[in-house]
């Protein structure tokens, strides 16, 4: 199986870090990797559900998995 690239290890980096101020995470998405925040979040839940990252971010994947499914 194929490690996960930089970008989708670079997503799951932004959701591992806290935010303070509203609107803070979005900046942070179109500055550090350059897509807008509404792509962003469709590579999010793709990549909660893809098998490498649940390997490599087991507690992460299943904590945003679990929020999903609350807010959904």
């Amino acid at each position: 199986m194929n490690p996960l690239t930089p970008e989708e290890r670079a997503i799951l980096d932004l959701e591992k870090r806290t935010w303070k101020y509203p609107g803070s995470k979005e900046r942070a998405v179109r500055r550090e990797l350059g897509i807008p925040a509404t792509q962003y979040y469709m590579r999010v839940n793709a990549l909660i559900e893809d098998p490498r990252a649940i390997r490599e971010e087991p507690e992460l994947t299943r904590r945003l998995r679990e929020q999903r499914d609350r807010l959904g």
